[in-house]
């Protein structure tokens, strides 16, 4: 029963803030359900904001909350997309390197089969597999190259941002010391 009271002491209050037609209408107890959509068209603008800042506070915080969470899924994806691309290429190269390694076990059993026992595309396999390991290792060292050249210009970037805000700071410090300055120096009165 208290809480009805209470509830109606703060109706009340709400609808001395409403227009008096409004005021009469609300007060009306059998007016309840008629008359919504007349009420709606002739609102109060204030009531319309009230209400969109109230169903904004509402659903702001949990929306806000899911864009967190969906950013970082997204961060996780990138980062999972980008391992999964290294380790296409890892398999990719041992594919590579198996084929080469079948072409040369090929080449030579059929240079055992020779009287001679010398042939000349067995070495030409085998430099083949050498030439490509170095290609291989010359592309992972490119990579990490890259990956530190990227690195790095990241960390100068921030750098560059942070010096360019030191300098700001100090030329407003500056500005701010020579205000000063020119407040503080003696203004000879005027003379009437």
């Amino acid at each position: 029963m208290e809480e009805e009271q209470g509830l109606g002491d703060v109706w009340e209050a709400n609808i001395k803030d409403l227009p008096t037609e409004h005021q009469e209408a609300a007060l009306r107890k059998d007016s309840i359900d008629e008359g919504l959509a007349e009420d709606l068209v002739s609102s109060d603008g204030r009531a319309v904001e009230h209400l969109s800042e109230g169903l904004i506070s509402h659903y702001l915080p949990s929306l806000q909350s899911s864009k967190v969470a969906l950013q970082e899924l997204t961060q996780n994806q990138v980062v999972l997309l980008d391992t999964l691309d290294q380790e296409i290429s890892k398999f990719k190269e041992c594919n590579s390197i198996t084929d080469i390694n079948a072409l040369v076990s090929v080449d030579k059993r059929q240079a055992k089969r020779k009287v001679c026992g010398f042939s000349w595309t067995t070495i030409k396999f085998t430099e083949a597999k050498h030439y490509h390991n170095k290609l291989v290792n010359i592309r992972k060292e490119m990579m990490m190259l890259h990956e530190k050249t990227t690195k790095l210009k990241k960390r100068a970037l921030k750098l560059q941002q942070k010096k360019q805000e030191e300098n700001l700071r100090q030329e407003q410090q500056r500005e701010r010391e020579l205000e000063r300055e020119k407040q503080l120096t003696a203004k000879p009165a005027k003379r009437t």
